[in-house]
């Protein structure tokens, strides 16, 4: 018995002399039960037969090179159908099986319930999904037989990217960059969505001081590959050759960044319909802001940070607000600050939100500015964030109103989201316009806000053009010599917009001047900005 097993990058190969295939098997039961308590992989083939040096390839399956995948399905129980791109494979001893009437999810983080109504999640375990008609909220069914209720942005299919610890999602390629040099070793690498192209992989890799970029292709047929002579049925085999033999890389792949550098999600809420926070369980903190609607605090929730933002009296409609709050706890997307729930039964009113920590996106520019200006990648890449947090507004048909740097975080990752959108759906129309609490955001209003107060995707979109002007500024303030009545009848009467930044690029600015077009139908949408947006910075990326 062939036992190939990786560790701190290297391989090596433990031979067990068994007696009978029965002791055979109890042995790979054993390890493979061993090993799982330690979150490990495991590969989806093996080779039965040796690689011999006389006939110079393998017996069992005639492959040439000492380093091809194997050709036989690993052995797990003899019941257990392995899915065909299963890496963190579950216990043996599991009731969760899969079989044509059921939805077998495996978990891609820990979830610890704070409501008894929820069902804890353990990494790499397989669960049953009972019932997944609430978009955030399934209900499940572990392999005790305990069901509860589980976030479902924390479990993947079986056949999903997103259960294997070298693949992240949604990350930038600046961000993968630092991750990469921060582990330091040659060989380090991760599977990421390309940032410039759609449906296309990237493997990056770190080796020489140095992260390497590769598109990984598909063929027709609908197989992987870097290079055309070595093509792969998925891509956790092409990771797997490739972790053997480099074949065109600069290196071969050895491991990717430590599973502490994915960052976890936030739920749609603390827990199913659960959106009612007791003031009790708050332990507020320093104050780290304040504006039209109240101060907003650092805070403790059940040892969670949480930002919590304090209404001030008579500046809502109370009735409204609590409506409102419920429709945002069900929005939820990686560029929106998460609303976590809202404190209604005492006073002051108040909503408990992701805490961001390195604050505004405007401040960060601010203060950042003498090092990110000529940035164009890291300032697009901050576009590309908020606007594909907007597009999934648009898709929800949700208009945010008050679209702008300042109301836009940055977090642990320097990934921006999107907040404060709905807080002005329901404000008091007199109060909002009055001197004494947030204008109307005139700067950042388009034409038929200001001629008929009119809001739409389309409004936000001109707003999201004042945006990406105030990020390739960092941070100055569009219209700045202008008043509020020169700004509009600029915007209104003379069609002058805002000049363009002195680093954009013309691409960019075009962008912008396509989101300030004064008939609402002739601008773009935000599916189409991405898209835009996306292209642009692979020309960057390639020009550069």
């Amino acid at each position: 018995l062939q036992i190939v097993y990786e560790e701190c990058g290297e391989c090596y190969t433990l031979y067990i002399v068994a007696d009978t295939s029965k002791q055979r098997e109890t042995w790979i039961s054993t390890i493979r039960h061993g090993c799982l308590k330690k979150n490990a992989s495991f590969y989806l083939k093996y080779h039965p037969g040796v690689w011999t040096k006389s006939l110079k390839k393998y017996k069992c399956c005639d492959q040439i090179d000492r380093n091809a995948p194997g050709c036989k399905l690993s052995f797990i129980e003899r019941h257990d159908e392995v899915p065909a791109r299963l890496n963190k494979v579950p216990s043996p001893h599991t009731d969760v099986s899969e079989s044509s009437n059921e939805k077998v999810y495996v978990a891609i983080y820990d979830y610890s319930p704070y409501d008894k109504r929820d069902l804890q999640l353990t990494t790499g375990e397989r669960y049953e999904i009972l019932n997944d008609s609430n978009e955030h909220w399934w209900l499940a069914k572990n392999k005790r037989g305990e069901k509860g209720y589980i976030p479902s942005n924390y479990v993947k299919k079986l056949c999903d990217l997103e259960i294997f610890d070298w693949y992240y999602k949604d990350i930038t390629r600046q961000y993968c960059e630092m991750l990469l040099k921060k582990d330091g070793h040659d060989g380090c690498f991760m599977v990421r969505d390309s940032t410039t192209k759609g449906n296309v992989y990237t493997i990056s890799v770190y080796c020489k001081e140095k992260s390497r970029h590769y598109h990984i292709k598909e063929t027709p047929d609908g197989k992987f590959y870097l290079h055309e002579k070595n093509t792969f049925d998925t891509m956790a085999d092409l990771i797997y050759y490739h972790k053997h033999n480099s074949a065109g890389l600069e290196t071969r792949l050895r491991f990717p960044p430590s599973h502490e550098a994915k960052t976890v999600p936030a739920t749609a809420g603390f827990g199913h319909d659960c959106w009612e926070i007791s003031q009790s369980n708050l332990v507020k903190g320093k104050l780290v802001g304040s504006g039209c609607f109240g101060n907003v605090y650092e805070a403790l929730w059940k040892s969670n940070i949480v930002a919590v933002k304090e209404m001030k009296l008579d500046t809502m409609s109370e009735d409204n607000f609590i409506e409102e709050a419920k429709t945002m706890t069900q929005l939820n997307h990686p560029n929106l600050v998460q609303l976590y729930g809202v404190v209604t039964k005492s006073r002051p009113l108040a909503i408990i939100l992701e805490y961001m920590q390195h604050g505004s996106l405007k401040q960060h520019l601010k203060n950042n500015k003498p090092l990110i200006l000529y940035q164009t990648e890291k300032l697009i890449g901050f576009c590309m964030d908020v606007c594909k947090g907007m597009k999934y507004l648009e898709s929800k048909n949700f208009v945010h109103r008050d679209l702008a740097a300042r109301n836009c975080l940055v977090g642990s990752n320097y990934v921006v989201k999107v907040g404060d959108f709905g807080l002005t759906r329901y404000v008091i129309n007199d109060l909002y316009n009055s001197s004494s609490c947030a204008k109307l955001p005139v700067k950042w209003a388009s034409p038929e806000v200001f001629q008929f107060y009119r809001f739409s995707s389309k409004s936000d979109v001109w707003a999201f053009g004042v945006l990406m002007w105030e990020i390739f500024t960092c941070g100055d303030e569009p219209y700045a010599d202008k008043s509020n009545t020169e700004v509009l009848e600029l915007v209104c009467s003379s069609n002058a917009r805002l000049e363009k930044p002195i680093t954009c690029p013309k691409d960019i600015y075009q962008e912008m001047r396509m989101c300030w077009k004064k008939n609402p139908d002739e601008r773009y949408s935000f599916s189409t900005l991405r898209e835009n947006l996306s292209n642009l910075l692979e020309l960057f990326i390639t020009q550069n």
